[in-house]
């Protein structure tokens, strides 16, 4: 049902939304009566125009757990901590973790996609990583970060080339931008392996360490798990993440 409904909201049909407006009108109308009333009474005056907005009394304050609230959160108390020369970000969420990084350094950041924001602290660069010839004019970073954004090289999703391979191309043009003995922080779901056209790719995280192992030497694990919640120091050698449907594996590389 889930992926139903994410489906569905693609073609502009968001039936979630529908059902949360319909019966919030058995809410709004007398609430908006009930306001009429309360300003009669008030000495103070305020012209009112209607903005129906149904959803946020039936949410809570704010969700503190998940792939990106753990995954954005750990990655920046860690770059902080070990306050690197300078920091290379590829692809991560700019709402959340490269504006967490961005509060206290400067941090650059490459993306496949457009972005004319000017902000104090980002410095921002087009790029493709599954392009050699891009990758090559770029200077090295003793500290690269790249949060939920491999499993979608070479799907097309952002607009990238179609790829089977193209995660691979990705992470060995990245081991290419960082210096010796800098630190990869990596991001991205892990489970049973397999492809949500063109949404993502879900991976074993045995087969990531095989792939970055001739690059890297594994620093830290972390997961969030199926519920949400962050599990720290784990040794992946002995993981098994079948008991995973869709979790986020939290890497940390040593560039060798």
């Amino acid at each position: 049902m889930k992926r139903l409904h994410k489906t569905l909201v693609n073609f502009g049909i968001n039936l979630k939304q529908t059902y949360i407006a319909v019966t919030g009108l058995f809410w709004f109308v007398p609430s908006y009566f009930e306001l009429i009333r309360s300003r009669k009474k008030s000495s103070q005056y305020f012209e009112i125009k209607l903005l129906p907005i149904f959803h946020d009394r039936l949410e809570t304050s704010g969700v503190m757990s998940g792939h990106y609230f753990h995954q954005d959160l750990l990655v920046a108390q860690k770059i902080f901590k070990n306050n690197p020369l300078n920091h290379l970000d590829i692809g991560s969420s700019i709402y959340g973790f490269v504006s967490h990084v961005a509060s206290f350094r400067q941090i650059d950041i490459l993306d496949i996609r457009d972005n004319k924001s000017q902000v104090s602290n980002i410095k921002f660069k087009k790029v493709d990583l599954m392009d050699i010839s891009q990758v090559e004019s770029i200077e090295k970073y003793d500290s690269i970060s790249c949060l939920h954004v491999i499993e979608h090289f070479g799907l097309g999703r952002y607009g990238d080339k179609i790829d089977f391979d193209g995660y691979i191309l990705g992470l060995e043009n990245i081991a290419k931008l960082q210096t010796k003995g800098g630190i990869f922080y990596f991001g991205t779901p892990i489970g049973k392996p397999r492809i949500y056209f063109n949404a993502h790719r879900v991976f074993d995280p045995q087969y990531i360490l095989a792939i970055l192992e001739q690059y890297y030497t594994l620093q830290e694990f972390h997961y969030v798990d199926d519920n949400g919640n962050l599990n720290t120091n784990i040794q992946l050698k002995e993981f098994n993440s079948d008991s995973l449907d869709y979790g986020c594996g939290i890497f940390i590389f040593k560039r060798k």
